[in-house]
């Protein structure tokens, strides 16, 4: 059995591979596994798209879902180069797997220039304390539409 996990890492490198030979982004591959097969295959394309959020999870869930007409990932395993960085690891959760397989880890990224743990250190920090400014405008208006939601009937819960 792990043997066959270890396939599925080398499809998710494989894809880190083939990703940095066309020049779509950072080295960091992604494969979504169903029953034992791949239903989803990302490599990360932030440069060639200009899409910061284009890592290489996000393509693979967005495939994977797309393939499987779901917004959720329920029964699906997450193989990934790279331990995921904190944006797709919100995306992991949201999406749902049963499980995630990372090749090389934080330490590793950072080692070549990928180093997120600034973002960690973003997120307990209260908001006038960021680096990026956080400042909350026009609640009213914007509880407007959580009201809308609430009062729906036909809405699709997830």
């Amino acid at each position: 059995m792990s043997n066959q996990k270890e396939n599925f890492m080398r499809e998710a490198v494989n894809a880190a591979l083939e990703g940095i030979k066309n020049n779509e982004g950072g080295p960091f591959g992604c494969v979504v596994v169903k029953n034992g097969k791949i239903i989803g295959k990302g490599n990360n394309k932030v440069t060639s798209t200009n899409d910061p959020t284009a890592h290489a999870e996000i393509t693979a869930i967005r495939d994977a879902c797309k393939n499987l007409n779901s917004f959720q990932l329920n029964g699906c395993e997450i193989y990934t180069s790279c331990e995921p960085c904190p944006m797709c690891l919100g995306a992991i959760y949201w999406a749902r797997p049963d499980k995630v397989y990372y090749g090389s880890n934080q330490t590793d990224a950072a080692s070549i220039g990928f180093d997120d743990e600034f973002i960690y250190k973003q997120i307990p920090l209260p908001y006038e304390k960021r680096s990026i400014a956080f400042e909350q405008l026009a609640r009213d208006i914007a509880l407007v539409p959580f009201q809308k939601w609430t009062e729906k009937k036909d809405k699709t819960e997830y």
